[in-house]
């Protein structure tokens, strides 16, 4: 097959990822903008909010994850033209969704305790702990906003929750700079600063996601009238028969590098800070390629729904092409810049933490050139299970994940990452063989699975 088939659909994909891309890209910046004003104060409220961030990734893997079954079956609803199956998806994603995220806020307020077993540095819990309530509040509203946000992704309207994302990172920054430092007469607060800004911007993203949908016509009927508590059984169980398995693949991806965090602690609070550095750079490119995961959800299920495999299998294809090019392009930006981008994070001028800022940037230094290898396999792997998501399949791609993760890469992080071996390097190692892994074997259960879809609509 010619390669222009392929890129062909570059312009349509790139339609519909960027928008999803600069609102997660969004959240992914907000971050980046705290942490270098933590990084401002010094290094141990810099590995602070990097600890505390380490409970909330793994929560909102969990909710992120299990609210992405929405999008497959709104789009599947979508190509077919039932608006009772759609509506009924995005309702009892939304009450699920409202449960799950109550859930995870006391999942995480009652696991601080876990920090002080953790071997980590005290001054680093300590300052950890107060960021973390806060924090862990923001869970509801994010994990609402979620449900929200993946019905208006599966009816391929991208942008709503792009212009939704945008605002709350406005007023986030805003309010950080300003409670963070104690500007304009508002107390100086720290990292706890930070925390306020990230749950008022989450509230207000809710409730401006919400407006912007009851206004478009295509929406409206979906998110107004919402018989919240009369639910369907049946629904329920589908959504959580595609929900859960859908967490459990993203909570693996994220625990490890949420290990990653840990195993950095035990190494100190700078190797703790580096990572930190690192790991917020990279997830930024990550963040692009999420964007066409959601895209390759969104096509692959409206292919589905239409029963056009071949059309499937080449829009997929179309998707993982453009993505690795991409990934190309970021490892090679991270190369050669390695030595630069960790400076932005640590104040130079600081004369007190001078010893300690240098021996971070020198750390982080190195670990973005293994983060510079694994966007590639990152990439494929979030690509192929956004395709795998369309098709609804997700039951094997989490055994997959796991097997990738855990018995793969968190070994390799563990036995290469302590102090005597290659430090703070060998845990990313590790990672990146754990990713490389679940690429290729997803990759394959991909291939397997719509050359026989294929093959049964032939006969």
């Amino acid at each position: 097959m010619q390669f222009s088939n392929y890129t062909k659909e570059f312009k349509y994909n790139w339609q519909l990822a960027a928008p999803v891309m600069l609102g997660m890209l969004g959240h992914t910046f907000v971050s980046f903008v705290d942490n270098i004003m933590v990084g401002q104060l010094g290094t141990a409220e810099l590995a602070a909010v990097s600890l505390g961030n380490s409970f909330m990734f793994i929560a909102m893997s969990l909710g992120i994850g299990f609210s992405t079954a929405i999008t497959p079956l709104t789009a599947e609803a979508d190509s077919a033209q039932d608006f009772v199956k759609g509506k009924s998806s995005f309702k009892h994603g939304l009450f699920l969704c409202t449960v799950l995220g109550v859930l995870l806020f006391l999942l995480v307020f009652f696991a601080k305790p876990l920090m002080y077993l953790m071997k980590q540095p005290v001054e680093v819990v300590e300052l950890a702990i107060p960021y973390l309530d806060l924090v862990a509040f923001s869970l509801i509203p994010l994990i609402i906003f979620q449900g929200f946000k993946q019905f208006s992704d599966g009816l391929s309207m991208t942008k709503y929750p792009m212009y939704a994302t945008l605002l709350g990172n406005i007023i986030n920054i805003v309010l950080n700079y300003v409670l963070i430092f104690g500007k304009f007469g508002f107390p100086e607060m720290g990292i706890v600063g930070a925390a306020y800004g990230t749950l008022a911007s989450r509230i207000i993203m809710v409730g401006y996601l919400w407006y912007l949908l009851k206004g478009k016509e295509k929406s409206k009927t979906f998110v107004t009238n919402i018989k919240f508590f009369v639910l369907d059984k049946l629904m329920i169980k589908k959504i959580i028969n595609l929900g859960a398995p859908s967490a459990m693949q993203m909570f693996f991806e994220v625990a490890i590098f949420t290990a990653a965090i840990w195993l950095s602690g035990l190494l100190g609070k700078n190797p703790q800070a580096a990572n930190q550095i690192a790991l917020n750079l990279s997830s930024m490119t990550f963040m692009v390629a999420m964007g066409l995961s959601v895209a390759a959800m969104i096509r692959v299920g409206n292919q589905k729904g239409l029963k056009a495999y071949f059309e499937l299998r080449r829009i997929a294809f179309s998707l993982f092409l453009m993505g690795t090019l991409l990934a190309i392009g970021f490892a090679l930006v991270f190369f050669v810049l390695h030595d630069y981008l960790p400076k932005i994070y640590v104040n130079y001028d600081d004369a007190e933490n001078l010893v300690d800022n240098m021996e971070v940037v020198s750390i982080a230094s190195k670990l973005l050139i293994a983060a510079a290898i694994f966007q590639i396999s990152d990439s494929i792997q979030v690509l192929v299970l956004g395709a795998l998501r369309g098709l609804q399949d997700v039951k094997i791609p989490t055994i997959i994940t796991f097997i990738s993760y855990w018995l793969v890469g968190f070994p390799i992080s563990w036995l290469l990452g302590k102090e005597d071996a290659y430090g703070s390097f060998g845990i990313w190692l590790g990672l990146l063989a754990g990713l490389t892994t679940a690429a290729i074997l997803l990759y394959i259960r991909f291939n397997y699975l719509t050359k026989r879809l294929i093959l049964s609509n032939t006969k």
